[in-house]
């Protein structure tokens, strides 16, 4: 793994505080496994405890869908590392369906509390700190899938979807007080929950859509975790000073522009 160090021979995010949801495996346990080489002190999360957690970094168990856990997850930051200077919202999902009409109510809602609304309630209780501190760094991972919506998982793209939106508006509202807002996109990663919903779609039967319809992206492979997490580790390291607003769709060019 690349260690980036500053002019001083010093990894690049010691003395940072670092918040990273849905840690435990995947891409999040790359990002987590990353910003602590660059000697950020991390704290994440998953739903139950797991001994997936990469070493040297603090767990606590938290369910970020509800309004009640992103405050418990809150405070358990500010009790861990004593205030979050880097956010990172990795945690989401949802399973497939044959189509958008049997996608039930409460599944649109879940696919709405976990990929969406969860960044939006954990910003809005770590926000206030980073304006007191006029720094800070917040990055949203969301899905290439948003580019190319299919009718199993629009509970899901939709949810993303918005995701982009709001972190844009909310680089632009925080800009002023010094704390930088960004997006990453990933495309098909090789990761054992993404294999696992693709085995889901694979037995439904309805059409495969453009993440199922090709074996490799143009630059002949699937993404791994670390590819995602390089991208997350740019942004939140004073290397990214200058970005805020922006959306880096890390696909391997498989999906379309424009």
């Amino acid at each position: 793994m690349t260690t980036f160090e500053d002019g001083s021979g010093t990894r690049e995010l010691t003395g940072k505080r670092a918040l990273v949801t849905g840690g435990s495996r995947g891409i999040g346990a790359a990002v987590v496994r990353q910003l602590l080489d660059a000697g950020a002190e991390v704290l994440t999360t998953a739903r139950s405890a797991t001994s997936t957690v990469p070493e040297g970094a603090s767990f606590v168990e938290a369910d970020v869908r509800t309004r009640a856990g992103a405050e418990a997850l809150a405070a358990a930051a500010q009790e861990v590392l004593g205030g979050v200077d880097v956010l990172v919202h990795n945690a989401g999902g949802a399973r497939p369906h044959e189509g958008s009409s049997a996608i039930p109510d409460e599944e649109w809602q879940d696919a709405l509390d976990l990929n969406y609304l969860a960044s939006v309630r954990l910003d809005s209780l770590l926000v206030p700190g980073m304006r007191e501190r006029r720094s800070g760094v917040i990055v949203h991972v969301s899905s290439a899938a948003v580019l190319t919506p299919v009718a199993p998982f629009l509970h899901y793209t939709a949810a993303k979807a918005a995701l982009e939106n709001y972190s844009r508006g909310l680089a632009l509202e925080q800009a002023p007080f010094g704390i930088r807002v960004n997006t990453v996109t990933p495309g098909r990663v090789a990761t054992p929950g993404g294999e696992a919903t693709r085995e889901q779609w694979a037995r439904l039967d309805v059409a495969p859509g453009r993440t199922n319809a090709h074996d490799t992206a143009p630059l002949g492979r699937d993404g791994q975790p670390d590819d995602i997490a390089h991208a997350v580790s740019f942004l939140v390291s004073d290397r990214a000073s200058w970005l805020t607003g922006s959306n880096l769709v890390v696909d391997g060019g498989e999906f379309p522009r424009g």
